[in-house]
């Protein structure tokens, strides 16, 4: 079973819910400063193996933040939607079938987005799937890496 860690902008309820559902969850606040720069979570998180999980959907803007994903081969999926993370977290695990499939077939590092399901489809079903969608693509090559990596340093430009 894959180790989901939830960034601390998830809140407590996020990864409690994760959790009863039988879900295997590190949070932001179990290993880390309230202030830790992401970063060096993100550096942590790909050291141990982790599936990342966040509600910031900046991090593919911050270069130091996308160089950090890409550096440790991070899979970073970001939860998508603006409602009480109870909802977004109930819609995450009715969604888990696909994102696990997800992740046995994309190699890290990427930032995927988890959406939840469709407003129709959620009147329906209440357990109705939500979709995931690859956002930034692995980077494939050791100079990309490279290149990606001195640009969020600031050494090219």
């Amino acid at each position: 079973m894959p180790v989901l860690f939830t960034d601390r902008d998830l809140g407590k309820k996020f990864p409690e819910i994760l959790r009863d559902a039988g879900l295997t969850v590190e949070r932001h606040a179990d290993h880390f400063a309230p202030d830790c720069a992401d970063e060096i979570w993100l550096a942590e998180v790909g050291k141990r193996g982790w599936i990342a999980v966040t509600h910031d959907g900046r991090i593919r803007y911050k270069p130091n933040e996308l160089a950090a994903v890409i550096q440790h081969c991070v899979p970073l999926l970001v939860v998508i939607g603006h409602a009480p993370y109870p909802q977004l977290a109930h819609a995450f695990v009715a969604t888990w079938p696909r994102i696990r499939s997800f992740i046995e077939r994309h190699e890290p590092p990427y930032i995927a987005k988890v959406y939840r399901p469709a407003p129709s489809a959620a009147t329906d079903d209440a357990a109705a799937p939500g979709r995931v969608e690859l956002w930034y693509p692995k980077v494939d090559s050791y100079r990309q890496r490279s290149v990606l990596a001195a640009g969020a340093a600031g050494k090219i430009g």
